[in-house]
């Protein structure tokens, strides 16, 4: 199962580049611009990325993206995580990025964008990863403040693909953002939101049916209405579901109680990711190695997440069919 999985042709649809900073990189970074991290070695930091919420995670994850400051800072974190996509045989990835978590620190919105996306520009061409961009609006800031960071975005529309919706999710539900996200589908945004982590339900039927997104990051808590996933089913909509993530915030108590298996039965489209990897334990194989084990999932089961994968990304459909034949060689070969 190990080398079926390695080996398995894959796409990673929810990944917050700021979470997949190592701590060595991390290190390097703070010494190289010259800013005081509370850690003296790499070690520490480790030590640090262990918390029991969503809250501590992400007061971690903000002081790390702190040092991030020049172009050449944002195009090492992302190549740093493409590299990785290459070696685990992730050949197509959209990649979340926060603008609000570095413009608010004086950043400019053209030095984050550049840096990943030139980065992603390499990637394609040195390491066969193709990749998207989605812009994510923080949620426990404003409607205004996001209103912002679209229309600083509008000059590298052409760099971005989609906007998503990320950070404390209780208390801020996607209906506070509803213009926004008009505005950005008029600007030729796809929508997308995560719901359903630590919100309710109701959070995710405002998400489809306020927001209009095509696609739900993480969805657990669907499972609580019966009629929310009938719906889900009829939209056609998929679920970006992240099993290492969901264990280390506590959305779950124990892989082995994962609601993963239970949604493809029901009919759900779930696809394997790792969210915030350097801080959640594991890259996307050792979210699909770990919830395998668990939930003892077949070749056929990690086959159809991995289809998904590509079926429910915002490639374009000539591109999908390419990568869903690589797959369908690959399972035929290796049953």
């Amino acid at each position: 199962m190990k080398t079926f999985i390695e080996k398995l042709p894959k796409a990673e649809l929810h990944l917050h580049i700021e979470g997949s900073f190592e701590p060595e990189l991390m290190f390097k970074i703070a010494q190289r611009n010259k800013i005081d991290i509370p850690y003296n070695s790499v070690e520490e930091i480790e030590k640090a990325y262990k918390f029991d919420c969503l809250q501590d995670f992400l007061n971690i994850y903000y002081q790390g993206a702190g040092v991030l400051v020049n172009e050449q800072d944002f195009y090492d974190l992302t190549y740093s995580y493409l590299q990785k996509c290459a070696d685990q045989n992730v050949r197509h990835t959209e990649i979340m990025f926060d603008p609000q978590t570095h413009t608010d620190r004086g950043i400019a919105f053209e030095t984050v964008i550049n840096g990943i996306s030139k980065a992603c520009d390499d990637a394609k061409i040195k390491l066969g990863v193709s990749s998207l961009l989605i812009m994510s609006y923080l949620r426990h800031l404003s409607e205004e403040d996001a209103f912002k960071t679209l229309n600083q975005s509008l000059p590298f529309k052409d760099k971005i693909k989609a906007v998503g919706l990320d950070s404390s999710e209780k208390g801020n539900p996607p209906s506070k953002f509803k213009n926004v996200f008009e505005a950005s589908v008029k600007e030729g945004y796809v929508p997308l939101a995560h719901a359903g982590e630590e919100g309710a339900a109701e959070y995710v039927w405002e998400a489809i049916d306020l927001l209009g997104i095509k696609r739900i990051d993480h969805g657990n808590n669907s499972l609580q209405d019966e009629d929310l996933v009938k719906e889900i089913i009829k939209r056609d909509i998929a679920l970006t579901v992240c099993p290492l993530s969901n264990t280390a915030l506590r959305v779950v108590d124990d892989l082995k109680n994962h609601p993963l298996k239970k949604m493809m039965d029901l009919g759900l489209k779930v696809t394997v990711n790792s969210d915030d990897p350097a801080y959640f334990g594991g890259q996307v194989n050792k979210n699909y190695m770990e919830i395998q084990k668990a939930l003892n999932l077949s070749k056929a089961d990690l086959y159809q997440l991995a289809k998904n994968s590509f079926q429910y990304s915002l490639l374009d459909e000539n591109i999908k069919l390419v990568y869903l034949n690589e797959l369908e060689v690959y399972f035929n070969n290796n049953k």
